[in-house]
């Protein structure tokens, strides 16, 4: 099964931190609209296809070529969106993710983790394979502050080409500031920092991880986000076996620390040799010049099409057929 977690944070709207809508207020409706194009092929709930503001298209597009191509079940789970997604859903939290700048980033993290945890016990079985997926703007920032707190002084990656890696350090300063701590002021302590500084996905991707039969197979679908997410499972001292797919956009990307990382954490890694060099369309070609890179479990989806016997060159195609939907003019 592939899970999507879609979920919100504050901290998006800071400008030129997140890259995931064209501006600052449509930024809110980007992961419901994310589930909506895996499920459908188009967004529902609102009115337009998510873009970058440079037009790149949201990776979702390359998720549900995946999907579509192989066959893959989906499940949808709210976990601190702005509106429900139109799909059907599991709902985990309805409460958006604050400014940790400013006060504690997620209510009641906790029991998000713990609600969680009582849904994988239903949903998962031993022997089980499932794909945890996440679409949040702002989610790397949010990875970034965790992971300080957790004492790991890295650098996560970013959808756009240039990375803003002083705007986040300012608002690690921000923040870290508000706390009184610094780089490991919470090393034993992950779910306060979440609490504190993190967002709801990762309250509620961790709790379903420690709440899954020992058994089961879990894949992280996503880059840096997902490895915070390993480090809080690490912090709870679990030597639960990981494995982080993504691609080969953010394994290569040199600004972000993501290879060092998961070598650190003990975590396996998976790069979707996607290639859109020869795409007929720009906004799929600047894939390989660095923008977007990852989101919405595209690297992990390409890893589950595998399994289900599509190759990656396919899961291309059908992503440029998707956009040539996109793109083309009314009749």
């Amino acid at each position: 099964m592939f899970y999507l977690f879609i979920s919100n944070t504050d901290i998006a709207r800071v400008p030129g931190l997140s890259v995931a809508g064209a501006n600052v207020n449509v930024l809110p409706y980007t992961s419901q609209a994310d589930a909506d194009v895996i499920r459908f092929g188009r967004p529902l709930s609102i009115d337009c296809f998510p873009m970058d503001p440079d037009g790149h298209p949201t990776p979702a597009l390359i998720t549900r070529a995946a999907i579509a191509a192989a066959n893959i079940p989906v499940c949808v789970v709210r976990a601190g969106s702005i509106m429900p997604p139109s799909p059907p859903y599991v709902e985990l939290c309805p409460t958006p993710g604050g400014d940790p700048r400013i006060t504690a980033s997620v209510d009641g993290a906790k029991e998000i983790f713990d609600r969680a945890a009582s849904m994988a016990g239903n949903f998962t079985k031993a022997g089980d394979r499932v794909m945890l997926a996440e679409s949040i703007p702002g989610g790397t920032t949010t990875a970034l502050l965790v992971l300080r707190a957790l004492g790991h002084d890295c650098m996560v990656s970013s959808a756009g080409s240039v990375n803003p890696t002083e705007l986040k350090e300012s608002v690690w300063r921000d923040a870290s500031a508000r706390l009184g701590i610094g780089v490991g002021g919470f090393r034993n302590d992950p779910i306060r920092a979440i609490s504190e500084l993190g967002d709801p996905m990762q309250a509620a991707v961790l709790g379903f991880i420690s709440g899954s039969k020992k058994e089961t197979e879990i894949i992280l679908a996503g880059g840096t986000q997902m490895l915070a997410i390993a480090a809080c499972l690490r912090a709870m001292d679990s030597k639960r076996a990981l494995t982080v797919a993504t691609t080969k956009y953010v394994a290569n990307d040199r600004t972000s620390s993501f290879t060092e990382l998961a070598r650190r954490l003990g975590v396996d890694t998976y790069s979707a040799q996607l290639d859109f060099s020869d795409s007929p369309y720009k906004g799929l070609r600047d894939y390989e010049e660095g923008f977007v890179k990852e989101g919405v479990g595209a690297g992990g989806s390409v890893l589950y099409a595998s399994w289900n016997g599509v190759g990656t060159d396919e899961v291309t195609a059908r992503t440029n057929e998707l956009y040539r939907e996109i793109v083309k003019p009314a009749s």
